[in-house]
């Protein structure tokens, strides 16, 4: 090549991370709460830290016996969220397991503080994210994630038309906790959850995918059982109360004994899903009545 040539370098750009103080579209959205006014609220992650906690001074300020006055913050790290425990009395939660002392976040985490839930959503969707979120939350129930009140009905109607025309069998579970004020009473409030969250994965992990599980409120909960006799419905209510008592629920470092009563219900004249709910409802009462940690149909 001679002097004349002209030489062509080759220079790789590798993009830098963005600083510290660069703007986020980051941002925590309330999907549980006790307070009626927080839940859906979102907050964006402009500042590092960004500090919760019981006292007035938090950036973001959450009631509850369970929450510390300093009990969390946020802390960004280049590009990243960290959530970090402020030596709270009762600890934070990412996604079920206790932080030792901070975590990185990932988009989609849950962080629970005290009483309260927050999700983390993070990307240049952020936006999007969000409002995906509160649709989810009109459906789902944020401490369990399953379904909620509101998408059983739908979902039972539904099932109930479907039922009369195609001359199938219908059947409704409801069951609650056994003796769940107890539980709340004894190892605190924090555990009653701990206790809500694990039974729904429990029974989550044994229905089918055409069958509806929901959170009918409080420590009761409703499974729709489409083309199930009411036979098939107390096979599986057995088999559930059984899997629910030999669980060995434990929250940090204490086992607590929990047990449920199950009522079943078979379509019969319903004019309604709110009939054979009822009719469901019956049944555990009788459960209950009887000794509890049974199932009546």
């Amino acid at each position: 090549m001679s002097e004349y040539d002209e030489k062509t370098r080759v220079t790789q750009v590798v993009q830098a991370p963005p600083p510290d103080d660069a703007p986020s579209n980051d941002c925590l959205v309330v999907i549980y709460t006790a307070e009626p006014g927080l839940l859906g609220k979102r907050f964006v992650l402009d500042r590092s830290p960004l500090r919760v906690g019981r006292g007035a001074d938090n950036h973001i300020v959450l009631e509850g016996d369970s929450v510390s006055r300093r009990h969390a913050h946020f802390e960004r790290r280049t590009s990243a969220w960290y959530a970090v425990d402020d030596g709270s009395t009762n600890g934070t939660y990412l996604n079920e397991e206790q932080i030792a002392r901070e975590a990185l976040l990932t988009n989609g985490d849950r962080i629970k503080v005290g009483p309260s839930i927050l999700k983390f959503l993070s990307g240049a969707d952020a936006e999007a994210k969000y409002h995906e979120e509160i649709y989810r939350m009109t459906i789902v129930d944020g401490l369990t994630q399953i379904h909620n009140k509101r998408y059983l009905f739908e979902a039972l109607e539904k099932e109930l038309i479907r039922a009369r025309r195609y001359e199938r069998d219908l059947s409704v579970l409801m069951f609650d906790i056994d003796f769940f004020k107890r539980i709340n009473d004894q190892y605190g409030h924090l555990a009653g959850d701990h206790v809500l969250r694990e039974l729904a994965r429990i029974v989550q992990d044994r229905i089918r995918r055409d069958e509806v599980f929901a959170r009918y409120g409080g420590e009761e909960f409703v499974i729709v059982l489409p083309e199930t006799s009411l036979a098939g419905a107390v096979a599986l209510a057995e088999n559930l109360r059984a899997r629910v008592g030999s669980h060995g629920f434990s929250f940090q470092g204490e086992q607590i004994p929990v047990t449920i009563s199950i009522g079943c219900a078979l379509l019969q004249d319903d004019k309604a899903a709110t009939d054979l709910i009822q009719r469901a409802d019956e049944k555990l009462y009788q459960a209950k009545r009887s000794g509890r940690n049974r199932v009546c149909s």
